[in-house]
């Protein structure tokens, strides 16, 4: 792949889908290999570790979009340098089961394979989300 723009339209689309909360959608734009880690501490937070393959990450993305509304995002800034990507963005996030929502920061770290996102690390506040979901 290489091309910036088509790196960060594949990113774009698949937060878009995200944020609608389209999981077929989301899926489209991740390899059949893809990774998806979510940073931290996994004693802290269960939600923290690593998925692999469609399989688990439809299963582990449809509980994240039933759990988590994206409410809004602002993307604040985006680089890509070869085969990677990262994003800084913005969020308001609902949480589904309470309705309270919040905003948050988020990095994430994207590697490219065959034109589809093949590793995804999410940097999120994991504190702020384990205060939510309490």
């Amino acid at each position: 792949m290489g091309h910036r723009e088509d790196m960060l339209e594949v990113v774009r689309g698949a937060y878009a889908a995200r944020d609608r909360g389209d999981l077929d959608g989301l899926m489209a734009g991740l390899h059949a290999e893809a990774v998806f880690t979510l940073v931290g501490d996994e004693s802290a937070l269960a939600l923290v570790g690593s998925v692999q393959g469609h399989p688990k990450l439809r299963e582990a993305f449809g509980q994240f979009i039933a759990n988590f509304g994206f409410v809004e995002r602002k993307i604040l800034s985006e680089l890509v340098d070869g085969e990677r990507a990262a994003v800084h963005s913005c969020l308001v996030v609902r949480y589904q089961p309470t309705g309270k929502s919040f905003a948050t920061d988020v990095l994430d770290l994207f590697k490219f394979k065959d034109g589809k996102i093949v590793e995804l690390a999410e940097f999120a506040d994991t504190a702020q989300i384990k205060t939510m979901i309490s």
